[in-house]
């Protein structure tokens, strides 16, 4: 039984990959750990016809069907600039119709490169006030309001959605009004229960039963003035990643999302300075979440995967536990398209209908 739970774990990781060919490092490390997913960086990626090559290799050399994502928001998040006509920023969409659009070319882009996920839409609420703060997320949310987010986040993600791409809506519960950048180190967001409830939560709230959210991806971030708020063993505050009040109670419980729950990379300053990755990994899944993201370092990689199978060993991560979460993330990896033939015409069209649709929301 611990050989079968062993084989298992690997689906929890969302892991990255060292770099822009399948070496036999890259090899390895999927042979070995078998992650449910694989996200894509700018160093994964030179040319489209490679993005491909490497796309198609990861799936040639998995057991299962793996979740192939990206972080393609547009703006200062762009991993395809390098090979495709910059995107717009989020900010920069004014109408439903035109999210739709830039859903729509930028889903097909994807799926012409071999991806099935896109780790967005970005659902934080950046207001006049919010925006003035120093937390990294700039021009990278719809709207400035979160009545604004649900209308274009919505038809962004039906775009998506139409060229076969998975969502992943993110930072849960909210990183609007977050004061510094988790990259660096846990914000504490001073927001307070009802204005989490009334402002942050609504796009999740609007949103996920109308199945828009394939997947939720879960911030690093403190929230202390809410009744949600957790110490960990040390009594310092425990991030919404590592929090089964904010993963299972509100996202899980209250909110009903019943598919794959992501951790934000675990390799951030906001994890890394106070938790080991691999126990951040096991505490994540323990939490409710259902991959953790470990995206950088492959001995960070090994490290988490050593973690979960210790968990499993001794009893810390039941084989119920584990199971909950390999069904809910199969049970999006079986709604996965095919993917069409990849075409460098085609890919050039569309870069230059990303360009005329710069053009038209300028």
């Amino acid at each position: 039984m611990a050989d079968l739970i062993g084989s298992k774990l690997g689906q929890l990781l969302f892991i990255g990959i060292p770099g822009a060919d399948m070496d036999a490092t890259t090899e390895k490390l999927l042979a070995e750990i078998r992650p449910g997913g694989v996200c894509f960086f700018a160093r994964n990626i030179k040319t489209a016809e490679q993005t491909r090559e490497l796309t198609d290799s990861i799936r040639n050399l998995s057991e299962t069907e793996p979740l192939i994502s990206i972080d393609q928001e547009g703006g200062t998040v762009d991993r395809l600039k390098r090979i495709f006509t910059p995107m717009p920023a989020a900010a920069a969409i004014q109408t439903a119709d035109d999210a739709r659009k830039f859903g729509k070319i930028t889903g097909e882009a994807l799926s012409l490169l071999g991806f099935n996920m896109n780790f967005a839409p970005v659902l934080d609420v950046i207001d006049a006030a919010r925006e003035r703060t120093d937390n990294g997320l700039y021009s990278r949310a719809f709207g400035r309001s979160a009545e604004d987010v649900i209308t274009l986040a919505g038809a962004y993600a039906r775009g998506l959605h139409q060229k076969g791409i998975f969502t992943c809506g993110k930072h849960f519960p909210g990183l609007g009004s977050a004061a510094v950048d988790s990259h660096a180190k846990l914000p504490s967001v001073s927001i307070d229960t009802n204005t989490l409830v009334s402002v942050d939560l609504l796009p999740y709230q609007a949103l996920i039963p109308t199945r828009a959210l394939d997947a939720v991806m879960v911030a690093h971030a403190a929230f202390p003035s809410t009744d949600l708020q957790e110490a960990d063993v040390n009594g310092k505050l425990l991030p919404s990643s590592l929090s089964k009040n904010i993963v299972g109670g509100l996202l899980r419980e209250r909110l009903g999302f019943d598919g794959p729950v992501i951790t934000d990379d675990l390799e951030m300053g906001a994890i890394i300075n106070e938790y080991g990755v691999g126990e951040a990994a096991v505490m994540a899944i323990l939490a409710g979440s259902d991959m953790a993201a470990v995206c950088a370092g492959v001995d960070s990689i090994y490290e988490s995967f050593d973690a979960l199978k210790k968990a499993a060993a001794d009893g810390r991560l039941t084989e119920d536990r584990l199971d909950a979460s390999l069904n809910r993330i199969a049970a999006v990896k079986q709604r996965s398209l095919r993917f069409p033939n990849f075409s460098s015409d085609a890919f050039r069209q569309l870069s230059e209908d990303m360009s005329q649709f710069r053009a038209k929301i300028s």
